[in-house]
């Protein structure tokens, strides 16, 4: 869906400098809730979301659309699973559902909820994931799988499908489809902006003089 100069730009820049121009270019925050943090490694995940989304049940049924999202996404795309009250005591991610995202080539997992078999992935796959909170806890019975590629509530931001997902240890921002080129283009600017400022601000020895003659902070 994406240019791979485009992926790979993203890559070069942080997930905080890609906030701030989806703050200026989109006029809207991007940026996920605090506890949607990486659980898995480190590893810096860009691609395109694939979504779907969670709902309140009581019947014990597999969760069918993320199967489907898993089997059907294109190389390099984001699964992102929005839930329906953001129950954070269930997991709707798991070691099989890895294995099928890593034999599909995807690059990442954004949860609204919870992971488990943390272990496996870790020692088996190294297949990021970023969640809201670890739980042993599984849908069936709680929740199922309502619609897949339609716009998800995922960390308090609403993920369209092919929106570009920009995840590392600071967090998750979502960048509108409409503004990717644009983003990019103001991300790159700023971290340019701010290395010069480090820079001068090492030169002259002082971090308000840094302010005053960049204006940012």
């Amino acid at each position: 869906m994406y240019l791979q100069e485009i992926i790979d730009g993203f890559r070069s820049v942080t997930s905080a400098s890609v906030a701030d121009a989806v703050d200026q270019i989109a006029g809207t925050r991007g940026y996920m809730d605090y506890p949607i943090k990486p659980r898995i490694n480190d590893s810096k995940v860009v691609g395109p979301a694939v979504t779907v989304k969670e709902v309140r049940t009581t019947e014990s049924v597999p969760p069918s659309h993320a199967l489907e999202a898993i089997d059907e996404a294109p190389e390099g795309s984001v699964i992102v699973i929005g839930i329906e009250g953001s129950d954070p005591d269930v997991a709707v991610w798991g070691g099989l559902m890895t294995a099928g995202a890593v034999a599909r080539n995807l690059v990442g997992a954004i949860l609204d909820g919870g992971l488990r078999d943390v272990a496996e992935i870790k020692r088996d796959f190294g297949f990021p994931v970023f969640s809201r909170t670890i739980s042993p806890g599984s849908t069936l019975g709680r929740y199922k799988t309502e619609a897949l590629n339609v716009p998800v509530l995922c960390g308090g931001i609403l993920v369209h499908p092919g929106d570009l997902i920009i995840a590392d240890t600071d967090g998750v921002v979502v960048v509108p489809a409409d503004h990717v080129e644009e983003v990019l283009t103001r991300a790159l600017e700023i971290e340019r902006r701010e290395a010069d400022q480090s820079k001068y601000i090492m030169e002259v020895k002082s971090l308000r003089e840094g302010i005053a003659r960049y204006n940012r902070i």
